[in-house]
């Protein structure tokens, strides 16, 4: 089957805990965004992310011009075009959506990355955390598995938090071990998550301290729609983040626009 429609591009993003989708139209407007939880099977997730956003887009494969993907399995996706990094993907994304963005600070499911970006989304410098997956959505992904709440519940308990516990453990197992020592003691859950939160967002201040805090800062990556850690970033930033409904996707967004630079390029050179 032929699809007869202006040429799109896409970008998938294949993260350890979600792969993302994003579908952009000749004009760079995103014109469609799938989501689905990665599992074990990485090509299955970034076949069905895929026929997710064609999809809801109503369209063919034959639609899409070209396809980049970008996150740990971005090599795993046998019907991509090329591949980008992902702190490539997400500096060019956020300033896609925001265009003030000068330093992005990415959080998702399996490390956390500061960026330092140019006024045209390339890459200035970077930072990664080291110190096992504390300071990533893994570390709330281990809070919740351990007081055996929802993922998605977590925000809206830690935000009525009045007195947050201190969680010093830099690494992901031993914070379940100190999350359960503190409901030993009688602490109150919220306090306890939004000590979590907190402890998060201090280190994530710390990532963008190396690489420096040039405004505007732009959050991506599926914890951003966190709200907690929204508030939390911004009360040790002193000043407001540049989070949006797009963010979560802003590096499927990038590796969509490093897709249309290859289509736009291709173009030109038939051009007389």
């Amino acid at each position: 089957m032929t699809c007869f429609h202006p040429p799109f591009t896409a970008g998938i993003d294949v993260g350890s805990t979600q792969t993302k989708a994003v579908l952009l139209d000749v004009s760079a407007r995103i014109a469609g965004t799938a989501i689905i939880d990665t599992g074990f099977d990485v090509d299955a997730a970034a076949h069905n992310v895929y026929a997710r956003l064609l999809a809801g887009a109503g369209l063919c494969a034959d639609a899409i011009h070209t396809v980049a993907g970008t996150g740990y399995g971005r090599f795993r996706i046998a019907f991509g075009d090329l591949q980008v990094t992902e702190i490539s993907c997400h500096a060019r994304g956020a300033v896609h959506l925001f265009p003030a963005t000068r330093t992005v600070l990415d959080m998702g499911g399996q490390d956390t990355k500061a960026i330092r970006v140019a006024a045209d989304g390339g890459v200035i410098d970077f930072s990664m955390n080291d110190k096992c997956a504390a300071g990533t959505g893994r570390f709330l992904s281990a809070a919740a598995a351990v007081l055996e709440m929802p993922l998605d519940g977590l925000a809206a308990v830690a935000a009525t938090g009045c007195n947050p516990v201190t969680i010093s453990t830099t690494c992901t197992v031993f914070a379940e071990t100190e999350i359960l020592a503190w409901v030993a003691r009688g602490k109150a859950i919220n306090d306890i998550l939004l000590g979590a939160h907190q402890a998060i967002a201090s280190r994530s201040l710390a990532l963008l301290k190396r690489v420096g805090l040039q405004p505007a800062i732009t959050f991506t990556g599926g914890v951003s729609r966190n709200s907690c850690m929204v508030d939390q970033l911004e009360r040790l930033l002193g000043s407001r983040l540049q989070v949006g409904e797009q963010t979560p996707f802003a590096g499927a967004l990038g590796a969509a626009l490093f897709a249309r630079d290859r289509l736009m390029g291709l173009q030109q050179a038939v051009l007389p």
